[in-house]
């Protein structure tokens, strides 16, 4: 019976992380879904599912740093605060072109200015963490 729930636990954490993979890449073309706060939990999924994947998560060269940094300093790059922040003013700025209701844009403006709070509260990695030693928590 401990056998059975070990393995349940570990294909719950490794569909988790891969759901979570699948929603991030989707979030890296469409602008409403956020990409990294997704790897961030996949990665996590992963380390307790699968070594290896996480393993190539945390070294992935686009993805990986941004994971590393969150994990050992709960840290955001200044790069990337500055690509959100300009694909939310334009995602806001396309759906009024678009004729979305002001309702909805205020709805969509209020979740964006609080999203931007958090973010650019968050400090900028002081120490550049290569991915290639990263630690894998």
């Amino acid at each position: 019976m401990r056998r059975c729930a070990m393995n349940f636990a570990r294909y719950f954490w490794l569909g988790l992380g891969g759901l979570s993979i699948v929603l991030g890449a989707i979030g890296a073309v469409l602008p409403l879904l956020p990409t990294t706060p997704f790897l961030i939990l996949g990665a996590f999924a992963f380390s307790k599912s699968s070594p290896k994947l996480e393993a190539w998560l945390l070294d992935h060269p686009r993805f990986g740093p941004a994971i590393v940094n969150w994990r050992t300093e709960r840290a955001i790059a200044r790069k990337a605060k500055w690509l959100a922040t300009l694909v939310m003013v334009l995602t806001v700025v396309f759906g009024g072109l678009a004729g979305l209701s002001v309702t909805i844009l205020a709805i969509q403006a209020s979740i964006f200015a609080l999203v931007l709070a958090f973010l650019w509260t968050r400090p900028e990695p002081q120490n550049p963490v290569s991915t290639k030693n990263a630690p894998r928590a």
